[in-house]
């Protein structure tokens, strides 16, 4: 059945959460932040984890599962990799993990009825498990890891799918329309809802019904972030009138609270040390962010020809073993702009680079997690998306929340040199940008709002607690 670290199944006076989170730092740091909070209010917390504890051992994860031994009440469990099962197609990582999650689902029901949770919390990516959660009689929730912005298109899947009798993938450009949310081009959404025969389509579709049979949702956001979706969302406007919309609540931001150590991060932290106040652009994509080497080159010469200060996370482009960092950039370039720019090879502390004062600027991949380190840190951001959602938050990051601006790539899905220099000059330099750090500043305060204890996310995490702690 796996193994558990010292723990909460016994002997314990507190009712257990079993949370049961994808695999990768995405999606686990907001979970363990949620177990902190739900921990904090009286509730012992089990984060479910396929595989074993050296298979996570990724830094910011093992930094995380770390924490399991610091408190009694935040334990993991791990339970065994399955078989991957016959007919995954090549390449479809999407639909790989939800039906690894899938086959995992028998070890999952054994564990359930050891420990009977007061309630069991699921990532959209382990929405297979809602049958476990319903056999063995547990409440079931998801733990939304995204914007509300997307639990809005989620919802309104199945009513998209009934309009169109074509993949949305050959739309093009066209808008797609959901409530509460502004016009997205069809291209812009989510790679596996492009093709409705595609098996990762097929598991989307699935998770929207299983959202509206949950006893709730559970987003890391707030209303004044989001006030249009949250608002569409909870009036049932996206749902199919078929169906009835989940209870939601919003308990965010929810930020990563330590970071693991690293001597990286020091240099980094020193580094800004010596900035002046908010002239620095950060760049940094992602845990899975990477760049073709003719997209570095062109980053670099952006940034160079921009006269812009900047921390600039860099990786090897897909495919390559970690270089160094004179075999990724153009010839000199370290040399020539070391007096303003720094550059770190892999990882450097985003949400602690984020919140220094030397920072001005945040070149992002539009992950969700990042948005919201940037929006608690009152940075602006330029977006860059990359995979997976990215380009959908860049739609409602620049033409909703207004708390970013686009970053264009041209026909040959390349970035230039000359947008790069464009954008930069115009987010640290302009009278735009200023703007544009005013309106994140305001939303910085609305977001600390909310969780403070007057706040709506507060409120919304009280009410769920009590649920959870009778």
């Amino acid at each position: 059945m796996g193994v558990s670290n010292k723990g909460n199944c016994g002997g314990d006076s507190r009712r257990m959460v079993v949370m049961y989170p994808a695999p990768g730092p995405g999606h686990l740091i907001p979970v363990v932040e949620f177990g902190r909070l739900l921990v904090s209010h009286g509730l012992a917390v089990t984060i479910v984890q396929r595989g074993l504890p050296a298979d996570n051992a990724t830094a910011p994860a093992s930094s995380l599962h770390g924490d399991a031994s610091a408190s009694p009440f935040l334990s993991f469990h791990y339970i065994p990799e399955p078989p991957l099962p016959a007919g995954v197609p090549e390449g479809d990582h999407v639909a790989k993990v939800f039906e690894l999650t899938r086959a995992s689902n028998p070890e999952l029901r054994d564990f359930l009825r050891v420990v009977s949770p007061a309630a069991l919390l699921l990532d959209f990516f382990c929405y297979s498990a809602a049958d476990v959660g319903a056999e063995v009689g547990i409440p079931t929730y998801f733990f939304f890891l995204s914007c509300t912005a997307s639990l809005a298109v989620l919802l309104h899947l199945p009513v998209l799918h009934a309009q169109n009798a074509v993949s949305m993938g050959d739309l093009g450009g066209q808008p797609v329309h959901v409530p509460g949310v502004p016009p997205i081009p069809a291209n812009d959404l989510p790679a596996p809802f492009l093709d409705r025969t595609s098996l990762s389509y097929q598991h989307f579709f699935a998770l929207s019904k299983k959202l509206c049979e949950s006893r709730g949702v559970i987003v890391n956001s707030c209303r004044s972030l989001e006030p249009r979706a949250a608002d569409a969302v909870i009036a049932g406007l996206c749902t199919p009138p078929s169906r009835t919309t989940p209870p939601v609540f919003c308990v965010g931001p929810l930020v990563q609270s330590e970071e693991v150590a690293d001597k990286r991060g020091g240099e980094c932290l020193a580094w800004l040390d010596t900035q002046p106040k908010a002239s620095v652009l950060f760049l940094c994509f992602g845990s899975m962010g990477r760049f073709s080497a003719e997209q570095i080159k062109e980053l670099a010469a952006g940034l160079e020809t921009s006269g812009q200060h900047f921390l600039w996370v860099v990786r090897s482009p897909p495919g390559c073993d970690e270089l160094e960092l004179d075999a990724l950039l153009p010839n000199g370039f370290v040399d020539r702009t070391k007096d303003r720019g720094l550059v770190v090879m892999s990882w450097a502390p985003q949400r602690e680079v984020l919140e220094h004062g030397a920072v001005g600027g945040f070149v992002t991949h539009c992950g969700w997690n990042s948005v919201l380190e940037a929006v608690m840190a009152g940075v602006p951001m330029l977006g860059w998306p990359l995979y997976a959602e990215q380009r959908m938050n860049r739609v409602f990051l620049v033409e909703e929340m207004q708390l970013a601006v686009a970053v264009e790539a041209g026909e040959n899905g390349v970035v230039t040199a000359e947008e790069i220099e464009g954008k930069v000059s115009w987010l640290m330099n302009s009278d735009g940008g200023s703007e544009l750090r005013e309106r994140t500043l305001a939303a910085m305060r609305e977001a600390r709002e909310a969780l403070s204890d007057a706040g709506d996310s507060r409120a919304a995490m009280l009410h769920l607690v009590q649920q959870w702690i009778v």
